[in-house]
């Protein structure tokens, strides 16, 4: 287990000790911003993280549009993201991935004793099931969902939310939910953030 952790570490990789709750909130960060910020503070308070790793994608496989390169999304989002709880990465990759079960598969073999739970918009959850291997992760890893005013009736009714609807926690019960066995999931509203990737872009604010 010890060479387990040196070897990612060695690798570049964040730190993490048996125990820790990591929460992982993946995407194209094309380009981060404080909305992105916002979503990462609230999960860290309403999931009882210990720790949330940027998972900075090398592309989503959902979308025609190939993002920035990496390097100019990872430069962006370390100068958005400044918090000594959080950890900007391209883990991905480093390993050469590029669909989240994938991903987690690969962390739960680097990191043995580490809880993960994967963090995602409610958006997200409306589509996870054109997600490759999508039942896997609600499987293997518990599940915070982060929603916006907008975003929760298409997230509540989604094929996701139907197949795993009995194993839904309640959102009093969120900051337990890094400890508990899947398939676990939370649904917690967050207050509004005006900020969007899509419309930073749109305005030339990046590219």
């Amino acid at each position: 287990m010890l060479g387990r952790w040196l070897h990612a570490m060695r690798q570049g990789f964040p730190l993490a000790v048996p125990g820790q709750v990591v929460g992982l909130l993946g995407g194209s960060f094309d380009p981060a911003h404080a909305g992105h910020v916002h979503i990462t503070r609230e999960a860290l308070r309403r999931f009882g993280l210990d720790r949330v790793w940027w998972l900075v994608s090398p592309g989503n496989p959902l979308k025609a549009r190939g993002p920035a390169p990496l390097d100019r999304r990872l430069e962006r989002a370390r100068e958005t993201m400044r918090h000594p709880r959080v950890a900007v990465t391209d883990i991905e990759a480093q390993l050469g991935l590029r669909y989240t079960a994938q991903t987690i598969r690969a962390l739960r073999r680097h990191y043995p004793g580490v809880h993960f739970v994967w963090l995602m918009g409610a958006d997200n959850l409306a589509q996870l099931h054109r997600w490759e291997d999508w039942r896997s992760i609600m499987e293997a890893v518990p599940v915070g969902v982060l929603a916006r005013p907008g975003d929760r009736i298409a997230a509540r009714m989604s094929r996701a939310a139907r197949v795993y609807r009995q194993d839904r926690v309640p959102a009093a019960e969120a900051h337990r939910l890094g400890r508990m066995r899947p398939p676990a999931w939370a649904f917690v509203n967050v207050p509004m953030h005006g900020a969007s990737s899509t419309a930073i872009r749109a305005g030339g604010g990046w590219g």
